[in-house]
């Protein structure tokens, strides 16, 4: 009995890890969501924009020419029109798509790692702790987020950064919700109780153990949480609390374009389409890893 212990604590990790042959069936399963692979492309145009921004851009986003381009119509010279100072509206998109990104990966880090370390402590240790920490969660999920982000915003420089930690600080309890209900769902496995026979000290336990086999849950979540903090930064610069002109912001972009909506369409349009692709594409690819990484479900598929 102590031999057959040993061996699942010993495999239990290589077990859940994806291997060689796991890594197939994932990607098998995955290419067979074809929203999925469509919101790859649309995930993937976005970064390859904001990664070669300066390269891409036909202009400088923040160069003026109000007397001869002002809110000219898409054209050869501008493929999507300009803006009321004459600025190149696709340059400014292709910028825009770093401020965007920037803040969706930077919002959602901050959250997966105050959530995960959060909801493993309160699903591994349990007891008083785990009440503890999960009242700390309910009052933070009471907090009107919007709400709290206008009040960060208007006490600190809404720059890039305070957005995003502003974000992450506020989104981190349901990835604390999700983190823990995974521990406690792998705590009591048999391969964890052998690793608590052979002698292993809890920390050991949980970081060998428990938590490579409750990370994929947190993989989807943090994926359609990008695209939540992309769309709640759109919509504080809507409100024109977000990034602040002239740096390109699709939100920002959207705010101004409203202005001009009958004589201008393409100034608030294009802004527009953008932040629903990006959004849908993050939000696809979620929908493609949780079928992916879902072993029931890639059972029943291979």
């Amino acid at each position: 009995m102590q031999n057959i212990l040993v061996q699942q604590a010993r495999t239990s990790q290589g077990d859940e890890l994806p291997g060689p042959t796991n890594a197939a069936r994932f990607w098998r399963t995955f290419r067979r969501h074809r929203l999925g692979l469509v919101g790859l492309v649309i995930v993937g145009t976005m970064v390859l924009a904001a990664v070669g921004a300066p390269y891409l851009a036909p202009a400088d986003p923040l160069a003026q020419d109000i007397l001869r381009a002002r809110l000219q119509p898409p054209s050869a010279a501008h493929p999507l029109g300009t803006d009321e100072l004459g600025r190149d509206l696709l340059s400014r998109l292709i910028y825009g798509a770093r401020i965007s990104l920037t803040i969706g990966l930077l919002a959602e880090g901050t959250a997966l790692l105050i959530g995960s370390v959060i909801g493993a402590l309160a699903g591994f240790l349990g007891g008083r702790v785990d009440d503890l920490l999960m009242r700390i969660t309910e009052i933070f999920m009471a907090i009107p987020s919007l709400l709290f982000l206008i009040a960060v915003v208007a006490i600190l420089e809404p720059n890039v950064v305070t957005i995003a930690l502003a974000l992450g600080v506020i989104g981190w309890p349901s990835e604390a919700r999700v983190m823990r209900s995974q521990v406690l769902a792998v705590k009591n496995l048999e391969y964890v109780t052998a690793a608590h026979a052979l002698g292993l000290r809890p920390y050991q336990v949980l970081l060998r153990h428990i938590l490579p086999n409750a990370l994929s849950p947190m993989i989807v979540v943090g994926t359609l949480g990008i695209a939540g903090a992309i769309l709640t930064e759109a919509t504080l610069s809507f409100l024109g609390l977000g990034i602040q002109q002239p740096i390109p912001s699709w939100g920002t972009m959207v705010y101004t374009g409203q202005n001009y909506i009958f004589t201008a369409w393409w100034y608030a349009v294009f802004p527009g389409l953008a932040i629903m692709l990006t959004v849908l594409g993050f939000n696809f690819v979620g929908d493609a890893l949780r079928d992916a990484l879902d072993p029931n479900r890639v059972t029943q598929r291979t």
